[in-house]
């Protein structure tokens, strides 16, 4: 790619920004060692909830200390229980310490971590346990039933039970305990073989954890992502890819202060982003990380960043549409927020300029992808940043705008700044490959290590990069990924339904909204209502349509595909 040997993006960078980092070999679960000694005492998670019934906010804090403690007791656990090096560990589990906790000590065990989201339906836990080969899982109560549902056709001998208010003390967690049960997410677990509780296994265990030889280019993660086509596939990340992120992430941030950072981690931490830009980057960073399990609970969050004086807030534009747009922001006091990381999908400029309104502080959008752990361009906190774009390309990252179409020698030539091309990414960061997928591996990744995105974007004269179009059919809603296919799969196993297809259409808070097209058999009728009830039995909520449009017949090319393209520009023309 030697059209971009000059990197004109590093001129641009924020002053005292590097063109590299240099990584030292540390594996992820040395920098919970490494914060623990150094900030010992210092808070490491705080918990907070809302106890809706007495108007409070209920917390449990621990020190960095006793988050090691805790970290190394669990792995000495999991090899007391059988779990050996390079074991799959699902975690399922929504943003409380205990997520913290288990993703460190299944590293420390040398294990590898298996990002599951708590919202999965049973078929689709059961797609990712079987396709990871994972032994042991690790849920809230509230969660056992789908796992007990579809255990015996995976390679399932242990799964780890905890709860919601186990961090908290009395009164507090009994207070809550009635609060949880009431929805659900709490329940009583039957005892038996390879059933464990979380908070006992730490007690009963010695913070003495296994000796384990890995080196940064062992795999630390499996991370789902939707690709291109069919089921969802694994990621697979290792030390050097993880690492080297929160190094580029760190970089990136020249303002940062060591040991004096909150960051309020309310992204989900079984996403690749908010696990590498809050949870990890606030451990590696001594940062104390509060976290709370729903960041929809806008009344709480905009009360945490006022009570709480967060520093950092990283997220997606829904979620700080939410914040700007709440009745009693305007007598809340957020100056304490300094710097604000959007991923997901595109950051609207109106958003972007009212948040850093009312905080003082910066809200910048970035780039990435699962398969890039996730940061690859971002724009620069106080430096120079561009509407509309992603930004440059972060430390030791090359971006490259190439052709669609592969020459006559079978290559992708690179196309000059100001056209329309594929991006592609090269750098430390970039995955390993797919999980048992060698194929679609050597698709996605070039033999000199370029990782095509299937995003459309041009290059600018300063090197700042601009998402176009996307190649693939991916739908990305509030920052998750979805595969159409998937979701028409569901559709076609209604037994009303003929023929279905589904587009990602603008939605001005999500980014995009499922919108499914349908064909009735013949003498059948239906609603929207009954097709998205139906989609929420198999699908999580984010995947189940919004929008559901019925019509005689789809529109398809001469050989009978679906034109998915014609479908998308209807609704372009209808929005404007």
């Amino acid at each position: 790619m030697s059209l971009y040997d000059q990197k004109p993006w590093v001129e641009k960078y924020e002053s005292g920004v590097p063109e590299a980092i240099e990584y030292n070999g540390q594996l992820t679960h040395e920098m919970l060692d490494a914060s623990a000694q150094t900030y010992a005492n210092q808070v490491s998670t705080r918990l907070l909830l809302s106890y809706l019934p007495l108007g409070i906010t209920v917390q449990a804090t621990q020190t960095y200390a006793a988050l090691k403690d805790s970290v190394d007791r669990l792995a000495f656990a999991f090899r007391k229980i059988g779990l050996q090096q390079g074991d799959r560990v699902a975690i399922m589990l929504p943003n409380i310490p205990q997520q913290v906790i288990s993703f460190f000590a299944t590293l420390r065990a040398g294990c590898v971590v298996v990002n599951t989201n708590p919202t999965y339906t049973p078929r689709e836990l059961g797609h990712l346990l079987e396709d990871s080969g994972a032994t042991a899982i690790i849920v809230l109560s509230g969660f056992y039933d789908r796992v007990a549902q579809v255990k015996d056709g995976t390679d399932l001998k242990h799964v780890i039970v905890t709860d919601l208010p186990e961090p908290l003390g009395f009164p507090f967690n009994k207070l809550v305990e009635k609060k949880v049960r009431k929805a659900g997410m709490m329940v009583d677990v039957p005892d038996g073989p390879g059933v464990w509780r979380f908070d006992d296994l730490i007690s009963t265990s010695e913070p003495d954890p296994p000796a384990i030889d890995v080196s940064p280019d062992d795999v630390v993660l499996f991370q789902y992502t939707g690709g291109t086509t069919g089921s969802p596939k694994a990621a697979m990340l290792t030390h050097r890819n993880v690492m080297s992120n929160v190094q580029q992430i760190e970089a990136w941030y020249r303002d940062l202060q060591y040991g004096g950072e909150k960051v309020l981690g309310a992204i989900p931490f079984f996403h690749v982003y908010g696990m590498s830009v809050a949870m990890l980057f606030s451990i590696y960073t001594g940062a104390e990380l509060i976290v709370t399990p729903d960041p929809r609970q806008t009344d709480l969050v905009l009360e945490i960043l006022q009570r709480e004086k967060v520093t950092m807030y990283p997220g997606i534009p829904t979620m700080y549409t939410a914040i700007i747009n709440h009745p009693k922001v305007d007598d809340a006091d957020l100056s304490s927020i300094r710097a604000c990381l959007s991923g997901g999908m595109s950051l609207p400029g109106e958003i972007q300029r009212r948040f850093e309104q009312i905080t003082g502080g910066k809200l910048v959008e970035g780039y990435g992808l699962t398969e890039t752990s996730p940061v690859a361009c971002a724009n620069p906190i106080n430096g120079m940043r561009k509407e509309g774009s992603i930004g440059f390309p972060v430390p030791s990252t090359e971006v490259a705008i190439v052709g669609l179409e592969r020459n006559d020698e079978g290559e992708f030539e690179p196309v000059p700044a100001g056209e329309e091309g594929e991006l592609i990414i090269r750098g430390p960061q970039v995955m390993k490959g797919y999980w048992k997928r060698p194929e679609e591996t050597a698709e996605a990744i070039s033999e000199e290590g370029w990782f095509h995105t299937g995003d459309i974007a041009r290059m600018d004269e300063d090197g700042c990069f601009y998402i176009v179009d996307r190649k693939k059919d991916l739908i990305i809603a509030s920052g998750y990924n979805i595969v159409p296919r998937e979701v028409e799969e569901v559709l076609y196993t209604h037994e009303k339904v003929q023929e279905a297809v589904v587009v990602g259409v603008p939605d001005e808070v999500r980014g995009e909204n499922v919108k499914a097209y349908i064909v009735l058999k013949a003498g059948q009728s239906s609603t929207p209502e009954e097709i998205t009830e139906f989609c929420r039995e198999q699908l999580a909520p984010y995947k189940v349509p919004r929008l559901v449009d019925f019509r005689d017949e789809l529109p398809k090319s001469q050989v009978g595909k679906i034109l998915r393209r014609v479908l998308l520009e209807e609704e372009k023309q209808k929005q404007a």
